[in-house]
């Protein structure tokens, strides 16, 4: 199948194309720059695996949770390919594309993203069971959480640092961390690929990214509103 994939769920950027049995990806770690590079590098992958747009049988994209900026400027590049083309996008969860992986293994995975403010994106799987959905929870919510658990493997961007807040809690149990990074494209593309397999509806088109908390100018917005209705 022909693809466009694009992880923009954190400030590190990566977007792959693939075309049947080949694929070229670029990652781009360099902070809040995203708008920059985003539509150069999608004409350049596209380019690299001898595609077009309008040659594409699907697109695959981070839904969130994430970052407010990156999550919006990659919908609304998709978007664009959507209507100009009739490209179904499928959205997948920020969260899910790192634990996906591991769910094979008898541990508890705990896929995380720094939310900021003392607080994380998280959930906890255990192969197919659910045992806290995607949220954006507070360091003492999830230590609780994991209190009863007896091997635990925390994934995602920010596993490190929230290892390291987790791991005196844990004592005499089992936690650790995968040292490297995976290729979130691949795991996007292969979950898109099992909602196409499985007849699962792509994106409506009302349907964007999924924000679990308000964004800061919604915060200022509502404290203003607040404010003038004293």
């Amino acid at each position: 199948m022909k693809a466009l994939i694009i992880d923009s769920a954190v400030t590190k950027l990566t977007i792959s194309a693939k075309n049947d049995d080949k694929s070229t990806s670029s990652i781009f770690d360099i902070g809040m720059r995203q708008s920059e590079i985003l539509l150069p590098a999608i004409d350049y992958v596209l380019s690299k695996c001898g595609m077009t747009s309008d040659q594409l049988d699907y697109m695959a994209v981070t839904q969130g949770p994430g970052s407010f900026t990156g999550l919006r400027l990659a919908y609304s590049a998709l978007k664009a390919i959507e209507c100009a083309f009739n490209i179904p996008i499928y959205g997948i969860s920020s969260l899910l594309i790192h634990s996906y992986p591991y769910l094979d293994s008898d541990y508890f995975v705990l896929s995380c993203i720094d939310a900021n403010k003392d607080r994380f994106y998280a959930h906890i799987l255990k192969k197919d069971k659910e045992i806290l959905p995607d949220g954006d929870y507070t360091l003492e919510e999830l230590k609780e959480k994991v209190s009863n658990l007896d091997k635990l493997l925390i994934c995602g961007p920010d596993r490190e640092k929230l290892y390291s807040l987790l791991k005196d809690d844990f004592k005499g149990k089992e936690i650790k961390y995968p040292k490297f990074n995976i290729l979130t494209s691949e795991t996007l593309a292969y979950l898109a690929e099992e909602k196409i397999k499985n007849k699962e509806a792509p994106l409506e088109d009302y349907q964007g990214p999924v924000y679990l908390r308000a964004s800061e100018a919604e915060i200022v917005l509502k404290q203003k509103e607040a404010e003038n209705n004293k």
